[in-house]
């Protein structure tokens, strides 16, 4: 019985990006159900002899234009490989890749976004240096902006990555077809309690962590939007010397070195870039917090999880979904309320056998979120865009 063709729509493919992550794990685990053909300028991290990859040239230009030109590349190429007599079952794409995708994956929602972001992009508040990169951004996110109208206002078969993007989905789009959500997963044997306690002490170590001092950690690479501020009053609220923040992302701290001299915070919070193996981050750590203004699923907070340690995030997090407050994780009802942080933070400072507890329970709660499981989610997805294609 011959297999069902998935034409796969996406720039790149590699372990190393979140949403390029979820489309290598779950084709390296459905290959051998579906016939996948990838259309992509670049593809890591999957066995290319169990796939199709149509190698599409990327354009070395600003992000706008190399954006346009991916966006009618990939459609001449498989328009090129129809007339050869590759004719898809379906085309799936993880976010806005083309126009005629029959799933799509949301990780994302532009249109959203690009309001939050209309302070930052007017030109007043920039130096006039920065003017063509603001102009370019803005650009950018109209055009994605727009395109999403399009897309999502028909009956596609939708994957939002949390219930909280589903409903945001429903919101802007009502034109848009069935949503399912399938939240991430996790690499079970990377980011697990076990794995953590083998490397602990030599990591506390190279950090210059000393016994007593209590380390939180934050990951990501918009820190204004992932609560950085918040963690910073909450640090300060609580006054103990024996708090110590990693920050870990390819943000600059410029904008935050007043507010930490201001809440002589000097000594304590220490910025460091990304890192491959970033389960070395979580094994240096005793607590993960990420009070995130706006997050579609945040994938630290589910990875510091699996490590078996006690997490904090908060509600404007789609990945708080998975967390029960009090059971095997907290959840900052505000973003912004960093007194409510701030007594978190104390909560688990002085408990241990609260931390033990809430970083037990997690890493249960995270064995749910395998790529095995998060494969299976998809499978079920393609098989549903399959039987609704012919009524569309």
């Amino acid at each position: 019985m011959s297999r069902q063709v998935i034409a796969v729509v996406s720039p790149f493919i590699d372990k190393h990006h979140g949403t390029e992550r979820r489309v290598a794990e779950f084709v390296s685990r459905l290959a051998d159900e579906y016939e996948f053909h990838i259309y992509s300028n670049r593809v890591e991290d999957v066995d290319l002899a169990r796939v199709i990859w149509h190698r599409i040239p990327a354009l070395r230009s600003p992000h706008l234009i190399a954006y346009l030109w991916w966006l009618a590349a990939n459609h001449i190429w498989r328009w090129r490989d129809r007339n050869k007599g590759i004719v898809p079952d379906i085309v799936y794409s993880p976010g806005i890749n083309c126009f005629d995708a029959d799933a799509i994956s949301v990780h994302i929602l532009f249109a959203g976004f690009y309001r939050s972001m209309e302070d930052q992009l007017r030109l007043g508040r920039n130096p006039l240096p920065a003017w063509p990169r603001v102009i370019h951004r803005r650009l950018y996110y109209a055009l994605i902006a727009a395109l999403e109208s399009r897309i999502y206002n028909r009956p596609v078969r939708l994957a939002a990555v949390s219930k909280k993007t589903a409903v945001d989905l429903k919101r802007l789009y009502p034109g848009s077809g069935d949503v399912s959500v399938i939240y991430n997963g996790l690499d079970l044997e990377c980011f697990s309690p076990q794995r953590r306690a083998t490397i602990r002490c030599d990591l506390r170590r190279a950090f210059s962590i000393q016994d007593d001092e209590f380390v939180l950690l934050l990951i990501g690479n918009d820190w204004k939007n992932k609560g950085l501020t918040c963690l910073l009053e909450a640090m300060a609220q609580v006054g103990d010397p024996r708090l110590r923040a990693i920050v870990v992302g390819n943000d600059s701290p410029a904008p935050f070195r007043s507010l930490i001299a201001r809440l002589k915070l000097e000594t304590r919070v220490h910025f460091h870039p990304p890192r491959r193996d970033v389960e070395t981050y979580y094994a240096a750590a005793d607590a993960y917090v990420g009070p995130s203004l706006d997050d579609a699923f945040a994938q630290p907070p589910s990875e510091a999880m699996g490590c078996g340690l006690p997490v904090i995030t908060s509600r404007q997090n789609g990945g708080s979904e998975i967390i029960t407050h009090g059971t095997d994780g907290l959840v900052l009802e505000n973003a912004a309320d960093s007194r409510s942080l701030a007594d978190m933070l104390r909560m688990l400072l002085n408990d241990s056998a609260l931390c033990h507890r809430l970083g037990a329970a997690a890493a249960e709660t995270a064995s749910h979120f395998s790529w095995e499981s998060h494969a299976q989610k998809m499978r079920e997805f393609f098989e549903a865009a399959l039987r609704e294609k012919p009524r569309r």
